[in-house]
């Protein structure tokens, strides 16, 4: 009888050393795990913002993330392609379209965050219908801004744009009725207009919100007209990688960190509608916002 307890006993402190072995073993693994640094480059305003948020967040997921700051829109694409990059984080999608188009950038959207409505800015009048015969109205060189920019005026009910064209084709040219007989100054780069407004020149200047937050304007309180809300808007900014990326565990990561309940809402809180954060929104203008931003391989089809 005791030489059967003293075996059983020998038996149950060699499992339970083996258990130890083991849960040590799995521990030293998992402790030597190394941690993959995401470098995104992005615009201060809010975009760097928003991925400060995500940081830490992020570290406990094993992701370092480090965020590079551009203050133009062009040398996050040309830096991407580079691999200097391996996300950015800045820019709508037809934006993102246009650069794929001209410049032959094999890249992908990995999903969207945010939006930033547009505003109508102005040192000399209170509000649209103030605006003069013939008003000077200062607005970004970039071309796929264009539509974007006619459409709002639209909607706000300054001009009528020709029927039957693709949306996101749309250019001066095709107002068809300009009560106001509005004059256009597309010769501006965006990161410029705030000053332009703080200058007071021309009549009404037309600002992204991110140009406006970064040189201390409020949206909601300088500007004297908004960008109406719509469903259907194409202007999510989004995370964009090279082609293939998208599948990335990091990548995926990231992007579900920042489409997050905790990070949304802090996108609400921290910029009180002047920065719309993208789920938050699906409540307010519906499911079809979401679908149209969310594709996570939306490519350019020429």
């Amino acid at each position: 009888m005791k030489r059967w307890l003293g075996l059983v006993l020998a038996l149950s402190l060699a499992l339970v050393l083996a258990a130890c072995g083991s849960s040590s073993s799995t521990d030293k693994s998992q402790g030597s795990k190394k941690e993959v640094t995401l470098t995104v480059g992005a615009s201060n305003v809010p975009h760097a913002e928003i991925l400060k948020q995500a940081q830490s967040i992020l570290k406990q997921k094993g992701i370092n993330l480090k965020i590079v700051t551009f203050q133009d829109y062009i040398l996050p694409n040309k830096a991407l392609a580079s691999k200097q990059l391996d996300a950015n984080y800045f820019q709508t999608i037809p934006y993102l379209n246009q650069q794929m188009k001209e410049n032959g950038y094999k890249f992908a959207n990995a999903g969207g965050v945010h939006i930033e409505p547009i505003g109508v800015y102005s040192k000399k009048y209170k509000s649209l219908k103030d605006l003069p015969d013939g008003a000077h109205m200062i607005m970004s060189n970039s071309v796929s801004d264009h539509p974007r920019l006619l459409l709002m005026l639209e909607k706000l009910g300054l001009i009528k744009l020709k029927p039957g064209i693709d949306p996101q084709q749309y250019d001066i040219k095709d107002i068809i009725d300009n009560p106001k007989h509005l004059q256009f100054d597309a010769n501006y780069e965006a990161a410029l207009l705030p000053k332009i407004f703080k200058n007071g020149e021309g009549d009404a200047v037309l600002i992204n919100s991110n140009y406006a937050i970064d040189n201390g304007l409020d949206p909601m309180k300088d500007a004297i007209a908004h960008e109406p809300a719509d469903a259907k808007s194409p202007y999510v900014n989004v995370i964009t990688v090279r082609q293939g990326d998208e599948n990335k565990p990091e990548i995926k990561t990231l992007v579900q960190v920042l489409q997050s309940k905790q990070i949304q809402d802090w996108i609400t809180k921290e910029y009180k509608g002047a920065v719309l954060p993208l789920l938050n929104n699906i409540t307010k203008t519906g499911a079809s916002l979401f679908l149209y931003s969310m594709v996570p391989f939306l490519m350019y089809n020429s």
